[in-house]
């Protein structure tokens, strides 16, 4: 462990000021080389920026930006920083938030600090390290859902997205210079394929549970 730890440098930003130190004194006396902490999303996000480190341990919930704002904030800046999301939350949308920025590691609070030290090995090593939660939140329930929309053709796709951000029939039909009859027509394949009733709530439902996935295709 020494060996990896040698070269890298960790940020950790959590608005719970007690939680913040027991966090960084318990890394540095494992070896961790913590230069920088941050209590608010906006400051994580400047020394990001500002100091490039290897690797930065954001819990989600922050004041200004939140810990997804700042990371993609952050890979929008071409930062290099590998992430860590530390989290409360067993939501299946953080979940998937999390999934679609391909973050390298996701873990629950209430975990013992020995897995947040396997997460930070594997990840220095390149690897990737989630929660039991998280995985089984993927296994379960987003990854079934992700494949269905592989039988989707490109243009069912495109109205599913717009579905996702709310446009009505008609106003996809205007967007896309498509009839209304045909928009409705690709919302029922939409419908058959995805395994849904039969109806457009249904449709809508599953649309904005997984909109983080859906926008991203």
């Amino acid at each position: 462990m020494q060996n990896l730890n040698k070269n890298a440098t960790i940020i950790v930003a959590d608005d719970h000021p007690l939680l913040l130190k027991g966090m960084v004194e318990t890394l540095e006396s494992k070896d961790y080389q913590v230069t920088g902490k941050a209590e608010t999303g906006l400051d994580a996000l400047n020394l990001i920026i500002q100091q490039q480190p290897t690797i930065a341990i954001l819990d989600i919930e922050m004041p200004i930006l939140s810990g997804i704002e700042v990371i993609k904030k952050a890979k929008a800046n071409h930062s290099p920083t590998k992430f860590i999301l530390l989290t409360s939350y067993k939501e299946q949308r953080i979940i998937l938030e999390a999934e679609q920025l391909q973050i390298q590691g996701y873990l629950l609070k209430d975990e013992p600090f020995e897995e947040l030290d396997h997460c930070l090995q594997e990840v220095l090593k390149g690897g990737t390290y989630f929660s039991k939660t998280f995985n089984e939140v993927l296994d379960e329930d987003i990854n079934p859902q992700l494949k269905k929309i592989k039988r989707l053709t490109p243009s069912e796709r495109t109205i599913l997205r717009l579905i996702a951000q709310g446009y009505t029939s008609g106003k996809i039909s205007n967007e896309l210079s498509v009839s209304v009859r045909t928009v409705e027509k690709h919302r029922s394949n939409i419908i058959h394929k995805l395994d849904l009733a039969s109806n457009n709530t249904s449709l809508a439902f599953w649309s904005e549970k997984y909109k983080a996935f859906i926008l991203g295709l």
